[in-house]
């Protein structure tokens, strides 16, 4: 009888089952997506219930006292962010881009928690912003605290810090896909596949627990059945390429206006902490004005700005046809929360009760084309005053609102002039303004697709949802070639280079490059000392210090052969006399595409490496970074 192991075929060498490389980085991708998604439906939850708590309030109280819910929630969350987490100031998503280009993906553990606080007290208040830009900056706080805690290297912390985003906007969005993509096209503008394995595997973690904890899953703008049997027809086309360089021009004004209200609390002479309450009691004088035009035409009724809070009951207002059959869609005080369909309205839900109205307590919506451009206007300078003057929140929302409501004011003029097709519906071209007003905002016009389809899960508007995206990122980039995430980042000195070398680039720090040993000169030592070192150590640059060995400058090779050219003065030169202080120092933690910008501004080979004090107030050099080195360390990068 032969033997067992000789009729067993041998296992073909050098083949073996195994995990495959960066194996933990999916495991931690399905955790920081769990952990992500909880907070992110608790974040929500609370939020929820703050503002149906708040606009009841602003419902019954008079006109006069709307700027103090806003004031009031201004006046904590500033003090939350000046004493706890600077970083949570602002909109977040340009912040979770300037830890990826400048601190390796690290965030403060705290910035999760203090965003959280500060966006709620601003929204819910009554802040004109959105919830996707805390979201996204705790989640990605969530992905790089854990990165931190594990002591993950640091190639993978900028992967972990983009699971936590996109598992944030898959949660509050319910977009799963819409997450991957808004994270590798934005914030880390990577589309390696290692990178994209781990994101979109959390993304689908968060996704799926938000829908398993609320037992539902829907979009979050549902298409009601009346916009869902809209078809798209060639003869629209025109229509929608006009909307989408209309879209352009909305987002750029959107963009400077933000910006422009930024730079003018920058400048205000008062308390940081005052700013953003400034800011809150502004906007509540211009909703004072909104409620005055609204009553003014016998809205009387009309107690909560729709531009206030996050604006998602008005923009799924502007989704639904039936809403343009009235002049004014209404929800008063304390009576059921139903648009009641008109004789001769198509019926949406047949044999059903009518249809609810997700507007708030007190809102009133007017739908004619001039009330629809002052709530645009509105909403943008609402916006502008609560994040430029330091409230707390996100623009996408705005952006969505933005859209929704210049679409639907472009719908009614061309029912105005006769051009509406048959058929056609404001609500498609709100639908559709949503998309190209976010990618005319973003430059990011395949995510605004993307986000806009999940969001709607309506398919038969895609067509004309590209058509829009595509023209308004086009203008918006003609206008103006900074995004509303970019412009902040530039305005801080942080240019972005390409996709593809920022994605090697800032992956590594100056640590990784070998310096060049440095020789360390005084001020006060005489010139031709340089010349002598020279000869004995082989170098040019030298690096000068003070009497407590801290950096002062450099001397560089070539300000040595320009002293040459005067070889008689030399005896009397002093180093003092050549010494560069307007050199940059590159810092041991600093991203290689930092490093590389300060070398391409400059005119010399090497640059100081230095260690800062812990007192801040002095740096020690630490050796010298060399082009040289650089190229070489990038070169054996591509290589792997």
């Amino acid at each position: 009888m032969p033997a067992t192991s000789d009729s067993t075929p041998a296992a073909p060498s050098g083949r073996r089952l195994s995990l495959p490389p960066d194996w933990f980085l999916i495991v931690l991708g399905s955790v920081i997506g769990l952990v992500t998604a909880l907070g992110a439906v608790a974040f929500k939850r609370v939020l929820d219930h703050v503002t149906e708590y708040t606009s009841a309030v602003d419902a019954q109280m008079p006109m006069w006292f709307l700027p103090l819910l806003p004031m009031a929630g201004a006046l904590v969350s500033g003090y939350l962010v000046g004493r706890f987490a600077s970083e949570a100031r602002g909109h977040g998503v340009p912040e979770v881009i300037q830890a990826v280009h400048r601190r390796g993906g690290k965030i403060r553990r705290r910035v999760a928690a203090i965003k959280a606080v500060t966006s709620i007290l601003t929204i819910g208040s009554g802040g004109s912003a959105g919830a996707e830009g805390p979201i996204v900056q705790i989640g990605a706080a969530v992905g790089s605290g854990a990165a931190q805690t594990l002591k993950i290297s640091r190639e993978h912390v900028t992967t972990l810090l983009g699971c936590g985003a996109a598992a944030g906007i898959a949660s509050v969005f319910n977009a799963p896909l819409a997450g991957v993509l808004f994270v590798m096209e934005i914030i880390l503008r990577d589309f390696s596949l290692k990178t994209f394995t781990p994101i979109m595997i959390a993304s689908v973690m968060s996704a799926a627990t938000t829908q398993a904890i609320l037992g539902r899953n829907e979009a979050l703008f549902a298409v009601s059945k009346e916009l869902a049997r809209y078809q798209f027809t060639f003869s629209e086309l025109p229509s929608y390429v006009v909307l989408g360089l209309l879209c352009a021009v909305v987002a750029v004004a959107f963009i400077r206006m933000l910006y422009a209200a930024e730079d003018v609390f920058a400048k205000a002479r008062m308390p940081m902490l005052l700013k953003p309450v400034l800011g809150a009691f502004l906007l509540g004088i211009v909703g004072i004005g909104y409620l005055g035009v609204a009553h003014a035409q016998g809205r009387t009724e009309a107690h909560v700005p729709n531009f206030f809070y996050n604006g998602y009951s008005t923009i799924e207002t502007l989704l639904e046809p039936l809403t343009y059959d009235k002049d004014v869609v209404e929800r008063t005080p304390h009576e059921p929360a139903y648009v009641e369909p008109q004789p001769g309205d198509l019926e949406v839900n047949p044999g059903g009760p009518a249809q609810a109205n997700p507007l708030m307590e007190g809102e009133v919506l007017e739908t004619g084309m001039l009330m629809l451009l002052l709530l645009m206007a509105c909403k943008m300078v609402g916006t502008s005053l609560t994040l430029g003057s330091g409230g707390s929140g996100g623009v996408f929302a705005p952006s969505l609102f933005l859209g929704a409501t210049a679409g639907a004011a472009f719908g009614k003029a061309l029912g105005i002039v006769g051009l509406l097709p048959e058929g056609g519906s404001p609500a498609s071209y709100a639908l559709v303004g949503m998309a190209a007003v976010v990618a005319g905002t973003t430059h990011a016009p395949i995510t605004a697709i993307l986000i806009l389809f999940e969001l709607t899960t309506d398919y038969k508007v895609i067509l004309p949802i590209m058509i829009a995206a595509v023209l308004s990122t086009l203008g918006a980039q003609f206008l103006l070639r900074d995004s509303i995430y970019s412009l902040k980042l530039r305005r801080t000195g942080l240019l972005l280079g390409t996709a593809a070398d920022l994605t090697i680039l800032r992956k590594m720090t100056a640590r990784q490059i070998t310096p060049v040993p440095h020789v360390a000169v005084r001020p006060s030592d005489p010139l031709d000392k340089l010349f002598t070192l020279s000869d004995v150590y082989k170098i040019v640059d030298f690096v000068v210090v003070d009497s407590d060995d801290k950096y002062v400058g450099l001397v560089t090779g070539q300000d040595l052969r320009t002293a040459l050219i005067e070889r008689e003065a030399i005896p009397y030169l002093l180093v003092a006399e050549l010494v560069r202080q307007d050199l940059p120092t590159i810092d041991a933690d600093e991203t290689l595409d930092s490093v590389l910008k300060k070398f391409s501004e400059t005119d010399v080979t090497s640059l100081a490496l230095v260690e800062r004090g812990v007192d801040g107030l002095g740096v020690a050099p630490k050796g010298l970074i060399t082009r040289g080195r650089l190229m070489q360390r990038y070169q054996d990068a591509l290589s792997k």
